[in-house]
């Protein structure tokens, strides 16, 4: 019996692979056809599930949130579209909420291997991932969930305005932001790498010492 090989896991980082999927909304190109905005790929284990199914309407919710952070969504499972399709016409029906983000369909399982997705343990369900990739097609974080914990998603929301504000003024993001125990929604200023600078930091912004600096955006 031979092993099979198993592809690297994707870094914060890496260029998001290229991938040629079907989906619910038609054949996609990524992270091509996401030039130029941030996109979330998250996959969830199957169709028709409860967990899964208060997910997809959490992040329907919120699809406005992600829009106006020139984000776009789209899910994932090891399920045929079929399946994607009447599963999400089911959540309208019941749940009276329209997904309007697009859900791969990798029935094959070729995305999921190629992104580390399939759960241990369970088969060919997919496990809990959420991908946040930047207009350049680079990982900027990824988070793994077990398949009995749902996400919470306005952590995800945060995450994206988190790192649009780093890059937008090259600060850090304290924990919590931006209701941060310490400095509410201040933003913290990167350590100083020389003596010089870190004598004027102290100077120049409110601190803590002059490694900890933080000021109003």
């Amino acid at each position: 019996m031979t092993s099979q090989i198993q592809k690297p896991l994707p870094l914060i980082g890496d260029k998001f692979p290229e991938l040629k999927v079907q989906t619910t909304h038609g054949p996609k190109n990524l992270p091509k056809d996401y030039a130029g905005k941030w996109f979330i790929l998250f996959s969830h284990p199957a169709d028709f599930t409860p967990v899964c199914t208060t997910e997809f309407v959490a992040f329907q919710k919120r699809y406005q949130q992600f829009r106006e952070l020139n984000t776009e969504l789209i899910g994932l499972s090891i399920d045929q579209v079929f399946s994607h399709i009447k599963w999400v016409e089911w959540i309208k029906e019941k749940m009276g909420e329209e997904i309007e983000y697009p859900v791969i369909a990798d029935d094959r399982g070729t995305v999921a291997d190629q992104l580390g997705l399939v759960h241990p343990g369970k088969g060919t369900n997919t496990v809990r991932a959420v991908f946040i990739v930047d207009p350049h097609g680079t990982i900027r974080a990824f988070l793994y969930y077990p398949q009995e914990l749902g996400r919470n998603i306005d952590e995800i929301v945060r995450m994206v305005k988190g790192l649009q504000t780093s890059d937008k003024h090259g600060v850090a993001i304290p924990a919590n932001w931006p209701e941060n125990e310490l400095l509410k929604d201040r933003v913290i200023i990167p350590p100083a790498s020389d003596q010089e600078t870190a004598r004027k930091r102290v100077k120049q912004y409110d601190n803590y010492d002059w490694w900890f600096c933080h000021k109003e955006l």
